[in-house]
C-alpha cells in the first residue's frame, strides 16, 4: 500500500443535510475523513456520524457488509455462487425478458433507489416505459415526499422547497413542527443555534416530545399527535384576530382565502386546547404573536420526515403555507441582513 496520502472530495451519505466531506485514502483503503470548508451546507463541520464516516470503509466492515461479486442461485433453495458480470446480466435480462413474453409488461415494476441522480432517474424512466412498456416505476422518494409535493403544489404551485439553508440564518423566527433536527440533523441545527446567539433568531418547536430541539426553543408547543392541523387552524385565527395578516397581499396573491379564514374564526382556543393539548395561555399570549412574527420580515417553517411520508398530513403542510401567505412572510435582502 502507498504511503502517499490522497484526499478527494465527496458527501455524506447518512441525513439529508448533504454535508461536504475530504476523503483521505491511501492505495485503495480510506483512513480518514473531515468536513469540507468549501461546502455550502455544513462549511467544514460534521456531526459524529459524519466524523467516522471512514470507519465504515475498513477492511474488516467492507468484507462482512459489502457484497464485491455478483452472486446467483438457481432456485431459493439453492445457496448463492459467485458468478461473472456478463453471466449475472445474462441472467437477470433472460429472466426479465421471459417474464415479459408470457405475462406482458404490466407484470414487471422497478423499485429504484432514493439516493440516485436526477438522470439516473431519467434513464431508468426511459427503460421502464419507452423500452419495456410499463408504468410499473417508483423508488422511495414517493414515499419520502408525497405529501410535500401535494402541500407545495396547492399551496405554492410548485412541488419544490422554496427555501435555502441561508435562509434559517436571515430569519426572524424558525416555526419547527414535529421534527427534532438537534439528533437528525445535527449540523443544519447548529447553523440555527449560531443564528439564535448571533442575531437573537426565535425558535418554536411543535413535538409531543421535549426532544433536544424543544429544549432549546424560545417556546415548546407540547401538541398531541395526529392534531397538527388543528394547532395551525388556532394558529391562524390567533393571527386573524389580532390583525397579523397582510390583507393586501392575499387579495393579489391568493385563492380561496375567506373558507379558510371562516374556519379557522370558527375554532374557539378553548376547543383547540382540549383537542391538542397545547394550553390556550401558550396560544393565546405566550406564543404572543405579536412579538415574535408582527415585527418579523421572515418566518421560515421546518417539518420532518414523518409530515413528509404520511398522505395524511398534506393538509398539515397546507395550513403552513397557509400562514405563510396571510402574512405575506418573506425573507430580508442581504443588505436588511446586514443591519
Amino acid at each position: 500500500m502507498s504511503d502517499l496520502l490522497r484526499e478527494s472530495k465527496s458527501a455524506c451519505p447518512y441525513c439529508g443535510t448533504g454535508c461536504g466531506v475530504i476523503v483521505q485514502a491511501r492505495g485503495n483503503q480510506i483512513v480518514g475523513v473531515r468536513g469540507d470548508p468549501t461546502h455550502p451546507a455544513n462549511l467544514g463541520k460534521l456531526c459524529p456520524k459524519g466524523q467516522t464516516l471512514h470507519l465504515t470503509a475498513t477492511q474488516d466492515v467492507l468484507a462482512r457488509a459489502r457484497l464485491l461479486h455478483p452472486q446467483l442461485r438457481d432456485s431459493r433453495a439453492a445457496p448463492r455462487r459467485r458468478v461473472g458480470w456478463d453471466a449475472a446480466l445474462d441472467h437477470a435480462a433472460d429472466r426479465f425478458a421471459q417474464v415479459l413474453r408470457e405475462r406482458g409488461p404490466d407484470a414487471v415494476a422497478f423499485y429504484v433507489s432514493g439516493q440516485l441522480l436526477t438522470e439516473d432517474y431519467y434513464v431508468f424512466n426511459k427503460l421502464a416505459r419507452a423500452v419495456v412498456g410499463t408504468n410499473n416505476i417508483d423508488s422511495n422518494s414517493r414515499l419520502c415526499m408525497s405529501s410535500a409535493v401535494v402541500g407545495y403544489k396547492r399551496t405554492l404551485g410548485a412541488d419544490a422547497p422554496p427555501c435555502s439553508y441561508e435562509d434559517l440564518e436571515l430569519a426572524d423566527c424558525v416555526f419547527v413542527a414535529g421534527a427534532n433536527p438537534a439528533a437528525a440533523h445535527p449540523v443544519l441545527f447548529g447553523r440555527l443555534l449560531e443564528a439564535k446567539r448571533r442575531r437573537g433568531t426565535r425558535l418554536i418547536v411543535a413535538d409531543p416530545r421535549r426532544t433536544e430541539s424543544a429544549a432549546a426553543a424560545d417556546l415548546h408547543l407540547p401538541v398531541r399527535p395526529g392534531t397538527d392541523l388543528w394547532l395551525f387552524t388556532a394558529m391562524l385565527g390567533v393571527m386573524l384576530r389580532d390583525g397579523l395578516v397582510n390583507d393586501s397581499f392575499i387579495a393579489e396573491h391568493t385563492e380561496g382565502f375567506e373558507p379558510v379564514a371562516a374556519l379557522a374564526r370558527q375554532l374557539a382556543l378553548a376547543d383547540a386546547q382540549r383537542i391538542t393539548g397545547v394550553p390556550a395561555p401558550d396560544l393565546e399570549h405566550r406564543l404572543d404573536f405579536a412579538q415574535l412574527l408582527e415585527d418579523k420580515s421572515s418566518r421560515p417553517d421546518a417539518w420532518p420526515p414523518p409530515f413528509r411520508r404520511d398522505a395524511e398530513h398534506h393538509p398539515d403542510l397546507i395550513a403552513l403555507g397557509d400562514g405563510h401567505f396571510v402574512q405575506a412572510t418573506r425573507l430580508p435582502s442581504a443588505s436588511e441582513a446586514a443591519q
